[in-house]
């Protein structure tokens, strides 16, 4: 009789208990935040990732009076800054935004220190931005024609960079490979800005980049850019084709990029940041610093970011099977 009644007890604490949940979760993300939030970046200063990252960190603080710490974590193709994340504590004070090379990392390596589907959970998608496909004015090509000509008469003599292995750009340009059917090298750099300076040296001859980090490059004459990887020409180069427009038909990469919480993050606080980022990216300095840019605001509930990014994942290991690649 004694040992029902503690079974009877310990059931009904348990029932308490997972009644009291969703009223403590709303507490919490009422309450919430309470101190400093830190945003871990996989890449580099400067690239499109840290800048939007601190767009958004900085309203986010203005608003709840708590600073926002972004963290760059350089290298490895984001692996660094997503296993920290994928390890801390989910209580909405940790933070990754990433880029679509989260997904295409998932495609490119058999064994990661974390699981990209099961150890993170979506907040939002923030904005889809064109990378562009461009070459140095040195390298005498015009067109994406004139550069699938000469790779074809250089096989396998020509380079194109990215800021790792397993990098969205790495499968852009490998996708690109694939579909206009050339053989080039490639060579991964630390970051995107590390990336787009070894085209403007010599170092490697095109590359696929955000169009944040080519435009100013661009109208300085420093690049040449001769195609959007969109499947619509981006509003900030609008006289600039798309790849499949230029001559490789079939060819449609569209960069994202997102922010991400550790699993097991209360959905009250996942839906309370994913309100605060759609807020922000309304906001008009915020669209107008966007647009100039060239990235487009595409904000979306926490579901809608898990089921994103399932997809990248599925598409980018069908680009690694078509490419060839065997995954590391």
């Amino acid at each position: 009789m004694p040992g029902r009644f503690a079974r009877s007890t310990r059931s009904i604490g348990a029932l308490v208990a997972a009644l009291l949940l969703p009223v403590c979760s709303g507490a919490l993300a009422q309450s919430y935040p309470t101190k400093p939030i830190r945003m871990l970046i996989g890449f580099s200063a400067g690239s499109t990732t840290d800048v939007l990252a601190r767009t958004v960190g900085q309203k986010m603080a203005e608003a709840w009076g708590q600073q926002v710490v972004v963290d760059n974590r350089p290298g490895a193709g984001g692996i660094s800054a997503s296993t920290t994340v994928a390890t801390a504590t989910p209580d909405g004070y940790t933070l990754l935004m990433v880029s679509a090379g989260h997904a295409a990392t998932a495609a490119m390596f058999t064994k990661l220190p974390y699981d990209t589907l099961r150890d993170f959970a979506g907040i939002s998608r923030v904005a889809n931005v064109p990378s562009i496909l461009v070459v140095a004015p040195a390298l005498g090509v015009k067109s994406v024609k004139e550069l699938i000509a000469l790779a074809k008469a250089r096989p396998g003599q020509l380079n194109f960079s990215s800021p790792g292995v397993g990098s969205a750009n790495h499968l852009a340009g490998e996708l690109f490979k694939t579909l206009a059917g050339i053989q080039a090298v490639h060579v991964p750099y630390k970051g995107i800005p590390e990336a787009v300076t070894a085209v403007i040296s010599g170092s490697v001859q095109f590359n696929f980049s955000p169009v944040v980090n080519t435009l100013a490059l661009s109208r300085d004459g420093k690049l040449l850019a001769l195609a959007a990887s969109t499947g619509k020409r981006s509003a900030a180069q609008p006289d600039v084709p798309t790849v499949a427009e230029a001559g490789v038909p079939g060819y449609v990469f569209d960069p994202w990029f997102g922010i991400l919480a550790p699993a097991k993050t209360p959905k009250a606080l996942l839906a309370r940041l994913s309100g605060e980022i759609a807020r922000i990216l309304q906001l008009p300095d915020v669209k107008e610093r966007l647009l100039a840019l060239g990235a487009e605001p595409a904000p979306t509930t926490p579901e809608g970011f898990d089921a994103h990014v399932r997809a990248e994942v599925a598409k980018f290991r069908k680009i690694v099977q078509d490419a060839g690649i065997k995954p590391e």
